[in-house]
């Protein structure tokens, strides 16, 4: 998501470095590329306009600071107003209840039941709640069943009456939980390909009979500039806290997320980034923008480290490194230990200042797997002292991984690469760009 918008920004961005002074006519050529760069990526006319007005207006006559390029100054000017245009800060989801309830609306095909799946995962994860699952979409085929699988691959309760009246399922699982002491309860509701009033009736019956601290919408992020519509539909008829925009991963322009709060003042508290059930995130506006502006994310990359990697190996592994012993055995744990955090393509696009050449790489798992097996094929002495790895111990190691010399090879230099990138980075001498 956000891959071209990014990269027309940040060639905009470039193109004003140099200068010693921000001026109206320098300005004028930047922000045209930037407004022409936001209407590809399908955001709102009105919004496009708004947000050209407000950088123009903090930008032009600005003067360079010692401490600031004209570049770096106009990055944080372009950078705070994409922060208050996806939302200013962080909406938190609400958790005080006991039970807390949570509704979850949206079109058909918007990936409800997958994305409530998700968020119970993400709530028992890292907020240690005990959720239970609702099965209320009594009318599309299936439904029912996906959910119970989605609860059984989760080791999470779904709770369901069948093909029984939503309502009356909803009012009854709230007492279920309250006698068992669930503390989230999560209502996966009906959907329709568009919004009608039976739907709507249907899901205003619910909220009135449950009173949820939460009614959710979830969005596909392919709909582009009719999510807005869908939200206004939804938002007139219930009283919406937020949305879930889904399928971020997939080949969007990522205009809807740059005009959902602005035009009708709902926040965006999660994201869907991958098809997998951890795939949804909490929605942070600034990490956002500075993903946009090619800035990273460290922050959210940190986290996903936290949630995955063993501590006291990290700071074992940490030690090595400062020491110069870091060998195979150490790169085959933290190797293993990068992997449980998601796709590698997505923690690359956290990494402030990686290189544009390597934002767009596709990393095959396969690749990754072959890697595994040709440090597996070694020894444990020969893990722990690369240097003795002659001719006739690749040969071995790449007839015992059946890959070939040259991969052996290839990721031997990898490695010698790993570890002078670290000896830089102790040394101070990798400099970030902002």
């Amino acid at each position: 998501m956000f891959e071209s918008l990014g990269e027309r920004l940040q060639n905009a961005v470039n193109k004003i470095r140099g200068y010693g002074k921000i001026t109206e006519s320098n300005i004028s050529e930047v922000t045209r590329e930037i407004r022409l760069a936001l209407l590809e990526a399908d955001v709102n006319y009105k919004v496009v306009k708004e947000f050209i007005n407000n950088v123009k207006e903090k930008a032009i006559g600005l003067e360079v600071t010692k401490s600031l390029s004209p570049g770096e100054q106009f990055v944080k000017i372009l950078k705070d107003e994409l922060v208050e245009l996806l939302g200013g800060q962080k909406e938190d989801i609400y958790i005080k209840g006991n039970p807390s309830i949570l509704m979850l609306v949206g079109l058909q095909g918007s990936g409800k039941t997958t994305t409530i799946g998700k968020l119970a995962l993400l709530l028992r994860k890292k907020y240690k709640k005990n959720p239970l699952l609702v099965a209320c979409d009594v009318y599309r085929p299936a439904a029912i069943d996906q959910l119970k699988t989605i609860g059984r691959e989760l080791n999470i309760e779904v709770y369901d009456e069948g093909k029984e009246d939503p309502v009356l399922i909803a009012s009854n699982a709230v007492k279920y939980a309250k006698e068992n002491k669930f503390d989230y309860v999560l209502i996966d509701t009906a959907g329709r390909l568009h919004i009608d009033d039976k739907l709507m009736e249907e899901l205003k019956n619910i909220n009135d009979s449950v009173n949820p601290n939460e009614i959710l919408l979830v969005l596909d992020s392919m709909v582009g500039q009719d999510a807005i519509n869908v939200i206004e539909g939804f938002n007139n008829e219930l009283p919406l806290t937020g949305a879930i925009l889904t399928k971020l991963d997939g080949d969007t322009r990522g205009g809807a997320a740059l005009s959902i709060r602005h035009l009708t003042n709902v926040p965006i508290k999660f994201i869907g980034v991958s098809e997998k059930m951890d795939g949804l995130d909490e929605f942070y506006p600034d990490r956002m923008a500075t993903r946009i502006l090619g800035m990273g994310d460290i922050i959210s990359m940190i986290e996903k480290a936290e949630e995955v990697i063993d501590e006291e190996e990290a700071k074992k592994t940490a030690k090595k490194m400062e020491q110069g012993k870091f060998d195979l055995e150490d790169f085959l744990s933290t190797f293993k230990q990068i992997k449980r955090m998601g796709p590698l393509e997505s923690l690359i696009k956290m990494i402030p200042g990686i290189p544009k050449e390597l934002k767009g790489v596709k990393i095959d798992p396969k690749d990754m797997a072959h890697i595994e097996a040709i440090i597996l094929s070694m020894t444990p002495y020969e893990r722990r002292h690369p240097e003795i790895l002659k001719a006739s111990r690749k040969q071995r190691i790449a007839k015992g991984s059946n890959r070939s010399v040259e991969e052996v090879n290839r990721l031997l230099n990898q490695f010698e690469q790993m570890k002078k990138m670290m000896k830089m980075m102790k040394n101070g001498k990798m400099k970030m760009p902002f």
